[in-house]
């Protein structure tokens, strides 16, 4: 209950820093919010702990990443106070993070096989964060726009998923398990080459969209009085 409870402070926390500082359509922004609670949420989990524990470490170290980015914006342009918010948010993260990484090294050490089997199948699949349902009832592409805007500004990239990943098999030592079954050491064999695939993926697409000089057209956000970012 204190997790969950330290978890819905950070909300609090950043909805009350755009409401004082009054540029933002904050009725706007509780009908998203209101909307994503309504949506729900399915991580895919299928009421296994394996697969719960693999996501969370996976989605609390990519909002500690997001969070730090965006600590790190907003300092470059000389908001103080928001760079403190969100460092003390990503603080938070990490240690949700080291928790569920921990629970993971437990589980390895007790069924390595039902672990590696269970981390493959979700790693052919695609790690998506809470915020995909979301909605402010005007624009139907809000997720994919909002997504889009965050890689364009190093907010979270495919770079950072990947290096994720590489955090992950690297964490729970994943090169050096043995005694594995034959299905569980394909999954190993896959998972250790997945870090690298994804990273060089994300650098030709990131190269290719240089080369052609390619632009993403502004979007445009209620939550910012329907300014186009």
């Amino acid at each position: 209950r204190g997790w969950t409870s330290e978890e819905n402070r950070h909300g609090d926390l950043l909805n009350k820093y755009l409401y004082l500082g009054g540029r933002c359509d904050m009725r706007s922004i509780e009908v998203t919010i209101q909307h994503l609670i309504t949506n729900g949420f399915n991580p895919d989990a299928q009421k296994d702990p394996y697969r719960g524990f693999v996501y969370t470490s996976f989605q609390e170290r990519a909002t500690k990443v997001s969070h730090s980015n965006v600590g790190r914006l907003a300092g470059q342009y000389g908001d103080k106070s928001l760079r403190k918010i969100c460092a003390q948010i990503a603080g938070d993260e990490g240690r949700h993070e080291r928790a569920y990484q921990t629970f993971c090294e437990e589980i390895l050490k007790r069924d390595p096989d039902g672990f590696m089997m269970v981390f493959g199948d979700m790693m052919r699949g695609q790690i998506v964060m809470p915020a995909e349902l979301m909605t402010d009832g005007k624009n139907p592409n809000l997720y994919t726009d909002f997504s889009d805007v965050a890689q364009r500004l190093g907010v979270y990239t495919a770079l950072d998923y990947a290096d994720i990943l590489r955090h992950l098999v690297d964490r729970w030592d994943l090169e050096k398990i043995e005694g594995l079954s034959s299905e569980a050491e394909k999954e190993r064999e896959y998972l250790c080459k997945l870090p690298d695939r994804y990273r060089k993926l994300a650098e030709r697409s990131m190269n290719k969209k240089k080369k052609v000089n390619e632009e993403d057209a502004p979007k445009t956000f209620s939550w910012i009085n329907g300014r186009s970012v």
